[in-house]
């Protein structure tokens, strides 16, 4: 089940990636949404490749995607989709973003593709059939101790302006943890908790498009996703918490210590 959108998607992604591969280094048009939130012609040129490959194989599914205005459709599937996250990065050639592609049906997510174009990555996952990085299955670490993990952050877009909170809990977990990455993409981060390279991921004032994918990649993998309270994950929570089932317990306790 879910085999021809898996692979729609995995077309759609690659579709994204060969165009960000193509201007990375050479970006002419960077605009900024907000103070510190960009777009470039490779987002809106990678939207536009991915919307039309699925909307030709699935006219009828309703998209919700960074970019462009949603676009509703006559069934009860949705694509999210995410064409360029880590926008900064990529303006910066810091080669660390990636495609984010994800279907929820009747409200939940059943496919997830991340695609790292720079590094060759593919991270998938169908709901109920576990997760895969490049066609060989993944699973999340087995660390039980927050001591001895290696975490991820980001930080919201008006951090400028609203920071003590972000910041206070950086350091509680900073101070708990083996050591904390802020490689500056949710869909990666999420799916470098799927994989094993970190054990937990947390973050705020995030959107649909950041983690729908990534989410089902980490779930799919044996861990354990919900927003900061332990709240059932959903994409239009602003927060999120992804980590293998003992530190994503542990991680709970520093965010919530009453």
């Amino acid at each position: 089940m879910w085999e021809k959108e898996s692979s729609a998607a995995l077309k759609a992604a690659k579709a994204a990636g060969e165009i960000q591969t193509g201007l990375f280094g050479n970006l002419k048009d960077i605009k900024k949404k907000g103070e510190i939130d960009l777009v470039t012609e490779a987002d809106i040129r990678s939207e536009k490749a991915i919307v039309e490959i699925l909307r030709e194989n699935f006219p009828d599914d309703g998209f919700m995607t960074e970019e462009s205005a949603a676009i509703a459709g006559v069934s009860e599937r949705v694509w999210i989709v995410d064409p360029l996250d880590g926008t900064t990065n990529y303006a910066h050639s810091f080669p660390f973003f990636a495609v984010s592609i994800a279907l929820q049906v009747k409200g939940e997510i059943v496919i997830g593709s991340v695609f790292n174009p720079i590094l060759g990555e593919l991270f998938q996952a169908i709901k109920g059939q576990g997760a895969t990085l490049n066609g060989l299955s993944i699973r999340v670490t087995p660390t039980t101790s927050l001591k001895e993990s290696l975490l991820a952050t980001g930080f919201p877009y008006n951090i400028h302006k609203d920071y003590r909170d972000v910041l206070n809990l950086f350091e509680q977990m900073l101070t708990r943890a083996q050591g904390v990455r802020r490689p500056g993409s949710a869909a990666i981060d999420l799916c470098y908790v799927a994989c094993g390279r970190f054990d937990g991921f947390w973050e705020q004032g995030l959107n649909p498009w950041d983690t729908a994918a990534g989410s089902l990649i980490v779930q799919e993998a044996g861990g354990m996703v919900s927003g900061y309270k332990g709240e059932a994950y959903s994409p239009y929570r602003k927060t999120i918490l992804a980590a293998n089932p003992h530190i994503h317990k542990e991680m709970l306790k520093v965010m919530n210590p009453e």
